[in-house]
């Protein structure tokens, strides 16, 4: 395994387990195996590391969810309850400790730093993933649905953080039924005009 990516992998364990302010870089050096030139070398700061590692997360983690949630079913429909299968499994993994672009978004409140902004694209890229499901599957509004599934996920990952609820997605997963089932069958809105009643001297409204 090449330098960097030993660098990557071990930072992403311990700011995942520890935290990103609390884990030190000469944590991450001694047990990466590598001396401090190297991570020189590859990251001018430790802020620069850490937008490397959110970003590698990023691309392993929505490999990962796509992946799970294609072998499930090939059916759109049935993908979205998948989503929420996928994260019920990743939720009861000994070791969970939240999800760090979530974590990041904490420790990193100000919305222009790099950290914050790499979090916040995660979850758009995210979102955009459900919605391009969600309109495969003929959703009345995908880009609603959505939302509404994202908040449910997130909800259960900060439920299984937090209170220690690692059943969460499954509690989620039964709401997430009733959204899917009331955005497919919600009959399209049709505008109907007016008709007044003959004799009626009463002008209606534009």
């Amino acid at each position: 395994m090449r330098k960097r990516d030993q660098l990557l992998d071990k930072a992403l364990e311990l700011f995942h387990a520890e935290g990103f302010h609390a884990t030190g870089i000469d944590r991450i050096i001694a047990e990466a195996g590598v001396a401090k030139m190297t991570l020189y070398k590859h990251f001018r700061s430790k802020d620069e590391l850490i937008v490397a590692v959110l970003r590698r997360y990023d691309e392993q983690f929505r490999n990962y969810l796509m992946q799970q949630v294609e072998l499930r079913t090939p059916e759109p429909s049935q993908q979205l309850i998948a989503l929420f299968d996928v994260l019920d499994d990743w939720l009861d993994q000994d070791g969970f400790c939240g999800c760090p672009m979530i974590n990041a978004c904490a420790e990193f409140s100000n919305k222009q730093m790099p950290a914050h902004v790499v979090a916040s694209e995660h979850k758009r890229l995210l979102l955009l993933y459900i919605q391009e499901i969600a309109e495969a599957a003929e959703a009345s509004d995908p880009p609603v649905l959505a939302q509404q599934l994202g908040l449910l996920m997130d909800g259960a990952i900060v439920a299984a953080q937090v209170c220690g609820q690692r059943r969460a997605a499954r509690v989620t997963h039964e709401i997430a039924q009733l959204l899917i089932h009331q955005s497919r069958s919600r009959p399209s809105e049709q505008v109907l005009e007016p008709t007044p009643s003959s004799g009626s001297d009463m002008p209606w409204p534009d």
